[in-house]
């Protein structure tokens, strides 16, 4: 079974590449974020037609999340339950056997604002809400923009980029925190190449010259974490015209 990623940065602009996609990389389960669209605009008809069951939870101009699934979802739930907010960061739903968590997490724009302190409180929130989700779920997979370095080795200038938005002590804290309910970063349970990212700015030939950040994550459950055979970055749909900003990622799970 494949799972896969992508921050599509607007699918009204980048529709056709997550089909040409999809058409290469026939993945069980696709989860997008910044949709920047409402419900009534998503294109189901165009995923049902590429054979894909579509879950989305949209938003106007910002945010929103979608599952892409081959076998209907189930049990679909948008947004953290008990955490009190207006924007589409979160869907998840039981596929098969997986109950799969989609995430948009907030960027934070710079440490010490208002939109910093949202993003703790709403890692917290999700924090809060997954603990329970992994006893009533053991098989569970969160993925997403986490917006978020785990360490300097997912970062193009780690001297330069110090204590910066996604890359500061407070947020890798956070994300720790996550690994610590019993959750594996998939992209780390195998060997990588160097200077391996998941974003790049669209400014100063940024992707050419490979100054990113791996902000794009899929963790595991404790069960699950056995049953990952792979676990990539594809770097290719970057090279599009017009691309997103991000790369999918995609974790490969062998049959329980």
């Amino acid at each position: 079974m494949k799972l896969a990623t992508w921050n599509i940065n607007s699918l009204n602009v980048r529709l056709p590449q997550v089909l040409d996609w999809l058409a290469a990389n026939p993945v069980d389960v696709l989860a997008l974020q910044e949709l920047k669209l409402t419900d009534d605009k998503f294109p189901f008809d165009a995923f049902t037609q590429a054979g894909y069951s579509a879950q989305c939870f949209g938003q106007k101009t910002y945010n929103g999340v979608a599952l892409l699934t081959r076998t209907p979802a189930t049990h679909v739930v948008r947004n953290i339950p008990g955490f009190d907010d207006d924007m589409a960061r979160v869907i998840s739903a039981d596929v098969g056997e997986l109950r799969v968590v989609g995430a948009y997490f907030p960027n934070g724009q710079e440490p010490g604002s208002d939109k910093f302190e949202y993003k703790m409180a709403w890692l917290k929130g999700l924090r809060d809400w997954l603990r329970q989700e992994l006893v009533a779920h053991p098989k569970l997979v969160l993925m997403g923009d986490y917006n978020i370095t785990f360490d300097d080795a997912d970062v193009w200038d780690p001297v330069g980029l110090k204590d910066t938005i996604h890359c500061t002590e407070e947020e890798r804290y956070q994300l720790r925190a996550l690994i610590a309910l019993g959750l594996h970063d998939a992209f780390r349970l195998f060997g990588q190449p160097e200077k391996s990212y998941s974003w790049w700015d669209y400014r100063d030939f940024a992707f050419r010259r490979n100054r990113g950040l791996r902000i794009d994550h899929i963790l595991v459950s404790d069960v699950l974490k056995p049953l990952v055979t792979a676990c990539t970055i594809d770097k290719a749909p970057r090279k599009n015209e017009r691309p997103s900003d991000h790369a999918p990622v995609i974790v490969e799970l062998q049959a329980a």
